[in-house]
């Protein structure tokens, strides 16, 4: 499922909270990351999300970016992201 063309990016309000919140070094590696998306999001260390069409979730270390994709708007939605803990699983 590759595209020639970038993918639109939104991301929800309570991400940039997060964000905020955690240490710098992991903050950067995430944001690396979120800004890549738009090229293509199915590249990474992916899992499409069961139970829902279109959600999927990407593995950066020990956090999780949970993403809903728009193929026909070609739009990308970040609706949260956590860190995996050993209570998560």
């Amino acid at each position: 499922m590759n595209s020639q063309t970038n993918w639109g990016l939104q991301i929800d309000d309570s991400v940039f909270k997060f964000l905020k919140k955690i240490p710098r070094k992991d903050r950067d590696s995430l944001l690396v990351v979120i800004k890549l998306l738009p090229f293509n999001p199915y590249v990474g260390d992916i899992q499409k999300i069961k139970g829902d069409e279109n959600a999927w979730r990407r593995r950066v270390g020990s956090y999780r970016i949970f993403f809903k994709i728009k193929v026909k708007e070609k739009i990308i939605l970040i609706s949260n992201i956590e860190r995996r803990t050993s209570h998560t699983y």
